[in-house]
């Protein structure tokens, strides 16, 4: 895939960012440890102690002072941009070698 399509393809999902926005179920993979006791009748302890150390870089997907769509698409901008550094820096690191 060419650099060019990567980009087209980066601009289309920030694009999409807002569909998420029309309903309210709950985000795959984004469940809070009050799901699992709801859904199981207990929490893991596992999740228990990962949940206390964990402290998102935009919880809920909002940035001070913004609305829900633009604290979407800033945490969907800070997002592509920490992967794609981290996607470089992982680069670099296997060219060397």
């Amino acid at each position: 895939m060419t650099a060019k399509k990567v980009w087209l393809l980066v601009i289309v999902l920030l694009v999409s960012v807002p569909l998420g926005l029309l309903t309210d179920a709950e985000a795959w993979g984004e469940w809070d440890v009050d799901y699992y006791a709801k859904k199981l009748g207990f929490i893991p302890e596992g999740m228990k102690q990962f949940s206390l150390s964990l402290h998102p870089l935009l919880p809920d997907y909002s940035a001070p002072g913004t609305g829900s769509v633009t604290g979407y698409y800033i945490s969907a901008a800070v997002g592509v941009v920490l992967i794609y550094f981290f996607w470089m820096l992982i680069g670099k690191i296997l060219a060397k070698k």
